[in-house]
């Protein structure tokens, strides 16, 4: 394994330095002393999310020039750019697969025309579908809906592209993020920040399904640490590795009995029919990352879940923002989005 040491004047470059885990991933990176530099097309950021010590490029990852001129100088790519709408995939699939398979080949050649070192691609748990819980990484993927296809199969391209152009390459899986930062006014994802803005906003947490289905978060502190080890150790080159908790396995109903404890709200939820192809219970070992890296989770959900709330809070409700078309509008398109009840 190895550290970046005082003289290293490496070049970091992230996609999506405007969203969620690009910012915060940047912030680790500066803190740590390397030069940062990303791109980001604000679908999903927010320009207040960048760090004022990296330089930005204002250009959208299926851009290979832009990406080009933007990853000048690059020595390590972390791509954690997309649209990361599970649900909203069935319905709007052409829209999704755009963000995560062509944007990221498109990453890719840029990446290789400019001839960095190593490429952390961020995957997603949904790759394991329905497979048996724990989610080991040496499963075969079984995605379930277009979402996860579209990330599989930009896995594959990541992996042809490094052996093609002789660049090192880490297919990491962080799974169910949350913290400050997120986007909490999106209506088609993020579920505890739904939640959370909803509360606030005195109005009850919608539920699709009984809300049985039963999911693992990760505080985005224990993310990002994690992520930032997997530019360096020589061990994880070539490997798939979940980055995340494995305990705290919950149900969406005890997510939201959590949320409202935090909130002192009187909860009593909207329940929805099931949406299409949604995984009932996903859960991934987080044993390879002990072993390779030294992964160990920091906050419990409850930890977590207060810092987002408090953040949230400090910035206030805000409505939804219905900023994404459902390509497909049928009777299996949830109506909290087609009249926007969110």
């Amino acid at each position: 394994m190895t550290e970046m040491d005082s003289e290293t004047t490496e070049k970091i470059f992230v996609t999506g330095i405007a969203g969620f885990l690009g910012s915060h991933l940047a912030d680790e990176f500066l803190e740590q002393g390397y030069e940062v530099a990303g791109n980001d097309n604000f679908v999903g950021g927010y320009e207040t999310n960048i760090p004022a010590e990296a330089e930005f490029h204002e250009v959208d990852c299926k851009d290979v020039s832009g990406m080009k001129s933007a990853m000048e100088d690059a020595d390590i790519v972390y791509h954690t750019a997309a649209l990361a709408y599970e649900g909203l995939s069935v319905f709007a699939p052409s829209r999704i697969n755009q963000s995560i398979y062509q944007a990221t080949t498109a990453t890719l050649a840029a990446a290789a025309d400019v001839g960095i070192d190593r490429f952390v691609y961020c995957s997603s748990m949904s790759r394991y579908g329905e497979n048996e819980m724990p989610f080991t990484e040496d499963m075969e993927p079984q995605p379930q809906d277009p979402y996860a296809v579209s990330k599989v199969a930009a896995e594959e391209m990541v992996e042809l592209m490094a052996d093609i152009y002789g660049f090192e390459y880490v297919i990491a899986v962080p799974h169910n993020i949350i913290g400050p930062r997120q986007r909490y006014d999106d209506p088609f994802r993020n579920v505890a920040a739904i939640f959370i803005n909803r509360m606030l906003q005195g109005k009850q947490p919608i539920i699709y399904g009984d809300g049985e289905q039963k999911r693992c978060f990760t505080f985005i502190q224990d993310d990002v640490r994690p992520l930032q080890k997997l530019a360096h150790y020589d061990n994880v080159t070539g490997e798939v590795i979940n980055i995340g908790p494995d305990d705290e396995f919950i149900t969406i109903n005890h997510l939201a009995e959590t949320i409202a404890d935090i909130l002192d709200f009187d909860l009593d939820p909207i329940y929805k029919p099931d949406r299409p192809q949604e995984v009932k219970l996903a859960n991934c070992s987080a044993d390879k990352a002990r072993r390779m890296i030294d992964y160990e989770a920091q906050y419990t959900l409850r930890d977590g879940l207060q810092e987002m709330a408090d953040w949230i809070e400090e910035r206030g409700a805000k409505e939804f923002e219905y900023h994404l078309e459902c390509e497909i509008v049928n009777d299996q398109t949830p109506d909290t989005w087609t009249n926007e009840l969110i």
